[in-house]
């Protein structure tokens, strides 16, 4: 979760949404976020909202935070009331570093979900967590409070590579992690890769593939690397002492990615992330992808119900703050209009591999797809069947792509 929010308009203090919300909520699936925001230390990269403990100050704390997003939860269940959305069909915990928490703790807040509009018989239940932050033993408790999936940030198996990146983990700690959630019975294990940091060799980044398949998860999400202002990474670069990160460098390690994965039955569905199975698919982010609801718990969290999408304030101590007297957490929000949701139903749509129907997009945009096609980076048999689905080279260059189907 990205630490600058947008502007928008007020939430009411009482969080309520307007009756065309209510009424077409969790149309295309509804799902619940909770944020966690506490870390051991900042990574370099890092502008999520997020908090160390010095970095906290008064009024907020760990031991805490759990009832803190149970009374927002109770809050979303009163605006729900007279329309309450269908099962929960995913839970996202993430962060920060959700595992920071007792097990007991995010134990109790999937159960609250659970009593609040109840899990839906195969709901997916997820939760982020660093390598060094699980143990077997606190796998084990995860699993049996009922979380179905884990996603372990990994980013790098070179010692180098995660020193850049200020990470605390060794460089065998994650993949370790990662039999450790199958010996404990997760249903589906992640790892998170970085590619495209400063001084990463070719060899350092195929070696991390390598770890991670011999790992056996069945999701994969490989990001490049993306250095954001205000990052301790960005002030390294500024005076000099590492270099930008290379565009042509980052779609070699793409390639190296879909190659290796390809050969060891990973298909992509996303840009960016891999399975092995549909089933492996995190059905949490296609809920994103394709236009569902979900509410967001936690500082800084964002929700989209029905059309309208808000987002909580930032700091953990002004968003209890808020709770304890009865009023929402919501910064501000914005009522998306009919232009605004056809842009980002086209942006995350054509990101995945299913591509989307031709028949979504303007003249305008037929015309803009027929020459990616014509440029190699769309697919032609998807396009004789009447939809953009991306080439390899297209998904290089998605948002150029993009540009041309949003004209």
């Amino acid at each position: 979760m990205p630490g600058v929010l947008p502007a928008g308009e007020p939430v009411p203090a009482d969080g309520s949404l307007p009756a065309s919300a209510r009424a077409s909520v969790g149309a295309r699936g509804f799902g619940v976020y909770v944020h966690v925001p506490f870390c051991a230390s900042r990574c370099g990269y890092c502008d999520f909202n997020t908090y160390t403990a010095d970095e906290l100050g008064g009024g907020a704390s760990r031991a805490g935070y759990a009832d803190t997003v149970l009374a927002e939860l109770a809050l979303a269940a009163r605006v729900l009331k007279d329309a309450p959305p269908p099962r929960v069909r995913t839970v996202f915990v993430g962060g920060g570093t959700p595992t920071l928490l007792p097990t007991d703790d995010l134990a109790r807040i999937l159960d609250a979900i659970d009593r609040t509009w109840g899990l839906a018989a195969d709901a997916e239940v997820t939760t982020e967590a660093n390598p060094e932050s699980v143990t077997p033993t606190s796998l084990k408790e995860l699993r049996a409070a009922g979380y179905t999936r884990i996603s372990l940030g990994m980013q790098s198996a070179a010692p180098g590579v995660l020193a850049v990146l200020d990470r605390r983990h060794s460089a065998g700690r994650a993949t370790a992690a990662a039999l450790e959630a199958r010996d404990a019975g997760f249903d589906h294990v992640n790892l998170d890769l970085i590619y495209g940091t400063p001084r990463e060799r070719a060899e350092d980044f195929a070696a991390s593939l390598d770890q991670v398949v011999a790992a056996g998860v069945d999701h994969v999400s490989a990001y490049a690397l993306i250095v954001e202002d205000g990052t301790r990474l960005a002030a390294r670069m500024r005076r000099g002492e590492l270099p930008y990160p290379d565009e042509d460098v980052a779609a070699d390690r793409y390639l190296a990615a879909e190659a290796t994965l390809g050969a060891a039955g990973f298909s992509w569905y996303e840009v960016s992330n891999w399975a092995r199975t549909p089933q492996a698919r995190c059905r949490h982010n296609l809920l994103y992808w394709t236009g569902g609801d979900w509410w967001g718990l936690g500082p800084g969290a964002h929700s989209h119900v029905g059309g309208v999408r808000w987002w909580n304030v930032k700091h953990p101590a002004s968003y209890a703050q808020r709770l304890a007297a009865g009023e929402s957490p919501g910064q501000a929000r914005e009522v998306l209009t009919g232009d605004e949701a056809h842009m980002e139903d086209v942006m995350l749509r054509l990101r995945l591999a299913g591509g989307l129907p031709l028949d979504v997009l303007t003249d305008a945009g037929r015309a803009g797809a027929a020459r990616a096609l014509a440029a190699g980076l769309l697919a032609e048999p998807a396009h004789a069947a009447g939809r953009a689905v991306l080439t390899l080279r297209g998904r290089l260059l998605a948002d150029a792509v993009v540009r041309d189907l949003l004209p």
